[in-house]
């Protein structure tokens, strides 16, 4: 036998394509039988939309209460904000409408309404500890469902990323049951997101499948997911760029990026790309997005020496077969218009030492491929990505 695993799945029930969002989230309320269901979404989509009312209008009387105060990077303020409002409100389902701020929040909050959580210092013990060890907590019973309106994927993972504002360090939330019992995918709803943030989302979804597919940890199922999601990706921003009213190119993007979760959510761990991405993030408030934009491929480039068989296979799915992958990651994200350097994001060499140092204690740098055991390694990189 040469290779041997166990895949785990999610406690995902199912994913709606293609579907109206809110006739489709009522459906699921009433077939669930959720009398109480309180709406987190995104403030933009909420003022200056009628997204949010067409789908308060689908659950009538079913809705107990709304929150629409999510920042970038789901700071802990706010998303203990919102699980006091929903405790209040006695929900017995919670609907997100939004990006991957709005998503992780609302994993978030299903644990603190099962554990209690009143204050944003009551998050310390909820957190996954520095050695990646989850501590022991209540699970939620009041779950959540997700109408996604970017790229991220954060619908699709068991884990809630939220900033402690008080140390600028995004940290990590973790439990099976946070993952949404169903997340409805409809490109109309999608319209309304900007195309910097609709393509800058669709990288990380690209980074996803990148850093699962080149992980020295891959399965075949994890490869499956992430060689077809790169495809549909590859083929699916260029074209929404080109005529944003695309809906099909919207949903082969947002199939695109259910499928690049595939490594993550069968326990592949990502690499120096998001680590890096979590400190850029945390530290200079750099969109989720864009940091996927401006590390993946100098990530891909120092990579090299020790995956090269895997980034291969990077090349093939955008069909440059023997190109290096890291060039062709760089042309095709400039290629949508987006960030290729950290300069371009105003980081300067002088902002490097900490985002190295802070970079060595997340999760993912010590799963990178090539090894990295010190920050100066985490330096080259980001050397690499200064773009001066």
């Amino acid at each position: 036998m040469t290779i041997a695993g166990t895949i785990g799945f999610s406690r995902m029930d199912e994913v709606a394509y293609g579907k109206p969002a809110a006739e489709t989230l009522a459906e699921f309320a009433e077939r669930t039988d959720a009398a109480r269901v309180f709406l987190v979404v995104s403030r933009t989509m909420n003022r200056e939309t009628n997204e949010i009312a067409k789908i308060r209008s689908a659950l009538a009387g079913r809705i107990a209460g709304e929150f629409d105060a999510i920042p970038a990077h789901s700071p802990r303020s706010a998303v203990v904000a919102a699980a006091n409002a929903a405790r209040e409100a006695n929900a017995d389902l919670i609907a997100t409408i939004g990006g991957g701020s709005v998503t992780d929040a609302a994993k978030a909050v299903q644990l603190c309404l099962s554990n209690d959580v009143t204050t944003p210092d009551g998050l310390d013990r909820l957190r996954v500890t520095s050695n990646r060890t989850a501590p022991t907590m209540i699970a939620p019973t009041v779950r959540q469902v997700t109408v996604p309106t970017t790229l991220s994927a954060a619908e699709f993972s068991a884990i809630a990323g939220v900033m402690n504002e008080a140390t600028k360090t995004k940290e990590m939330l973790r439990h099976p049951l946070i993952v949404p019992k169903a997340v409805i995918l409809d490109p109309t709803v999608t319209v309304h997101t900007p195309e910097w943030l609709w393509l800058s989302t669709g990288i990380r979804a690209v980074d996803h499948c990148v850093e699962g597919l080149c992980s020295g940890f891959a399965n075949p199922y994890g490869d499956a997911q992430a060689m077809k999601g790169l495809a549909l990706l590859c083929r699916g921003l260029p074209r929404v760029k080109a005529d944003p009213e695309d809906l099909d190119a919207r949903l082969d993007c947002q199939i695109g990026a259910w499928l690049s979760m595939g490594p993550l959510a069968s326990g592949v761990p990502m690499g120096a790309s998001h680590g890096i991405g979590y400190i850029l993030g945390a530290l200079h408030d750099v969109p989720h997005g864009y940091t996927s934009c401006v590390m993946l491929p100098d990530v891909m480039r120092w990579n090299h020496s020790h995956n090269a068989d895997r980034q291969a296979l990077v090349s093939a799915a955008f069909g440059r077969s023997g190109e290096d992958a890291g060039d062709v990651l760089d042309e095709f994200i400039a290629g949508l218009g987006l960030p290729r350097s950290l300069g371009a994001l105003g980081i300067g060499s002088d902002d490097l030492e900490p985002i190295a140092h802070g970079a060595m204690k997340t999760s993912w740098i010590p799963r990178n491929p090539r090894p990295i055991s010190d920050p100066e390694q985490v330096r080259e990189i980001l050397d690499m990505a200064l773009g001066v």
